[in-house]
């Protein structure tokens, strides 16, 4: 053999050594592709159970607290039937007992649930009062001097502003201002009018 052949063999080999090298990096990056695949997926499918399950809990955990704002509200919607049948005899002192009662039962059992009325005494705040209108007072400007609806919060949330009317400058009187007639005029304002002082 040849030195010419003998090379041409020897980059015949490193050729086909560097195809083989070639194909199993490209099998080793198949691999790892599929692997990352294989774990996305599972990743995925796991995000999803996870998802789905929240979202029951979630769901539980809301129709429980309905049931129990519910059951806890029976006792208002029986005192109340009570009124009525106390107004349906014409017990009006009895009609007026049974609707206090069920304020103050209504009342009770939202306040159990974190509702809370918004202060209205003192200066307006915009972030839980709503200004219906503003209005002269002898009280210090931009004070609540009426409250129209009353406002809640549940926790920390503000559920409805309360509805008020604000103290605005208090403005003084002024009087009509005086019209002069003018020289030439009198009181009646027509030409040659009397002017108060007649010559002879």
């Amino acid at each position: 053999m040849t030195a010419e052949e003998h090379t041409q063999q020897e980059a015949g080999q490193a050729e086909e050594t560097g195809e083989v090298e070639a194909l199993e990096d490209l099998a080793a990056v198949t691999r790892e592709r599929d692997e990352y695949l294989d774990r996305l997926q599972r990743l995925k499918a796991e995000f999803d159970n996870y998802r789905k399950r929240e979202a029951r809990l979630q769901s539980e955990r809301a129709q429980h607290a309905a049931e129990r704002l519910v059951k806890d509200l029976l006792a208002v919607l029986d005192d109340l039937e009570r009124a009525l049948e106390a107004a349906a005899h014409h017990e009006e002192a009895k009609l007026e007992e049974g609707v206090a009662l069920v304020h103050r039962a209504l009342r009770d059992t939202l306040a159990k649930e974190g509702l809370a009325e918004i202060e209205t005494d003192g200066r307006f705040d915009p972030h839980v009062h709503e200004a219906l209108l503003s209005q002269p007072s002898e009280a210090e400007e931009g004070s609540v001097i009426e409250v129209v609806q009353k406002g809640y919060r549940l926790g920390d949330r503000v559920l409805r502003p309360a509805r008020v009317v604000v103290a605005g400058a208090n403005e003084p009187a002024t009087k009509p201002p005086v019209r002069d007639s003018g020289p030439g005029k009198g009181a009646s304002g027509e030409p040659g009018g009397s002017t108060g002082s007649e010559q002879v």
